[in-house]
């Protein structure tokens, strides 16, 4: 599965198959929570959210592909991410694109 951000496959013609997307909401335990919340005292990357957030984006363009594989793509164009904030501690992250069949 080609995935990419622009909205053409260069040197292919190719076939809408649909809006697919994947998303997840993501959290940490207790513990990196109150841990990340010390280091806003201080300043700097807190990394277990860092962490949390590839953890996050890995699960949904995977969740993504798979919805293009449901309806036989061979590539995702146009790839956007967004996130937000559910709640303390937890983030909500999309993944989605346009699937699409390379013409032969």
């Amino acid at each position: 599965m080609k995935l990419v951000s622009i909205d053409y496959l260069p040197g292919e013609e190719i076939e809408a198959l649909g809006l697919v997307k994947g998303t997840v909401v993501q959290s940490k335990h207790i513990g990196k929570d109150f841990m990340a919340g010390m280091k806003t005292i201080v300043g700097g990357e807190i990394a277990s959210y860092t962490d949390m957030l590839v953890v996050a984006r890995q699960i949904a363009t995977k969740r993504m592909v798979d919805d293009a594989n449901n309806l036989g793509a061979d590539a995702i164009i146009g790839i956007r991410y967004g996130s937000s904030a559910v709640m303390s501690g937890a983030a909500e992250v999309i993944a989605y694109g346009t699937a699409v069949k390379i013409k032969k």
